[in-house]
């Protein structure tokens, strides 16, 4: 695979390279991160190699990560309508105004509007809604993402971290009012973060959304970086989120067996399980420098075993939630042992077969 082997996102036209280049660190007000500089490096490193799609936000580094490849835009020669540049809003830039955030009118526009004085550009090609927002009719976000399609200054829609019978709702309303309708569904989806398969993604495929998984290397856990060894060791900037469980040490220990076997960087490995995932259409990678960058995408290369993705696959099997649990058994009651064409699409994949005292 290559980054110029490119996919189309959801229901849509829109083609993407199968990784995305995620830009959460550029800049460095954070306090960690990518200087102006080498972010700048890591954009002509990824578009040199044929790349077309970046991501970022609003809320990214207060707003420097738009401000920055909207400067690399002006200056350099890319082509920018050979770009696919996303961007999100939803995260608030002003403390204090209840309305410098979430997904109502006032502050859909505004953010829209600062982003492009950001991004130095006059269209977005795809806009994210970065997350739920209980506090705001759905019928009233999505209609001013369809006056903002009319408007011209976006082409598609999106939507992150939200719930699986929200989305379900907003496609719904969008199919039969006529409106543009959400291509692709960000997420957050590794070997440490699989309870995704329970509701969102099984949702995705049969809205045809295009699945984007954010943090694939879980926090640079699944980097390489971290071992059994240097537990409890100060590593990054970047503080790893809750402590580190006994399991997903399992995990790395097996994701380094496998990526030595393999004489690739774990997080290859990593990034090529979450890329080889049913419905997954580009997968973002972020770096802080291009070093960084060279080591995911050697992904690009790396096509695992079927028997190394059954190894991994089971030793990162997340809890079943209701009622999935429940389902896992039900099926011998409602088809009496017989087998039915088409069975496994409609239940998650992360389903076992295993007996419940339930029936």
């Amino acid at each position: 695979m290559e980054l110029t082997h490119y996919r189309t996102l959801g229901r849509s036209g829109l083609k993407v390279s199968p990784l995305t280049l995620g830009t959460m660190t550029f800049g460095t007000d954070w306090h960690y991160g990518a200087s102006p500089e080498t972010s700048k490096e890591i954009l002509t490193a990824y578009l040199e190699q044929g790349g077309n799609m970046i991501d970022t936000a609003n809320i990214y580094t207060r707003g420097h990560s738009e401000k920055i490849i909207g400067d690399y835009l002006k200056e350099s020669n890319v082509n920018r309508d050979r770009l696919v540049i996303a961007t999100k809003f939803f995260g608030s830039m002003r403390p204090g105004d209840p309305n410098s955030g979430g997904t109502g009118r006032k502050a859909m526009v505004q953010a829209l509007e600062a982003s492009l004085r950001r991004l130095q550009t006059d269209y977005i090609d795809l806009y994210w809604m970065h997350a739920f927002d209980p506090h705001t009719p759905t019928e009233e976000t999505l209609y001013t993402l369809e006056s903002l399609v009319q408007s011209g200054k976006i082409r598609y829609i999106g939507v992150s971290d939200t719930p699986a019978w929200q989305i379900a709702e907003a496609q719904t309303i969008a199919h039969f009012r006529g409106w543009p309708a959400f291509i692709g569904l960000q997420i957050e989806y590794s070997l440490l973060e699989r309870t995704v398969e329970a509701e969102l993604v099984p949702m995705a495929r049969e809205m045809q959304l295009g699945v984007m998984p954010w943090s694939p290397l879980k926090q640079g856990l699944l980097s390489g970086k971290y071992t059994r060894q240097n537990k409890g060791e100060v590593l990054s900037k970047r503080t790893v989120t809750g402590p580190v469980s006994e399991k997903a040490y399992d995990v790395i220990d097996m994701l380094n067996t496998v990526a030595a076997d393999y004489r690739v960087p774990a997080s290859a490995v990593a990034l090529a399980w979450v890329m080889a995932r049913e419905g997954v259409t580009s997968t973002i990678i972020g770096a802080r420098t291009t070093e960084q960058l060279q080591q995911n995408m050697q992904a690009l290369a790396v096509t695992l075993s079927p028997q190394v993705i059954a190894a991994l696959d089971a030793l990162s099997a997340p809890d079943l939630i209701f009622p999935y649990n429940l389902l896992a058994n039900a099926r011998h009651i409602a088809q009496g042992g017989a087998t039915i064409n088409g069975q496994a699409s409609v239940l998650p994949a992360i389903l076992p077969q295993q007996e419940n005292d339930h029936y």
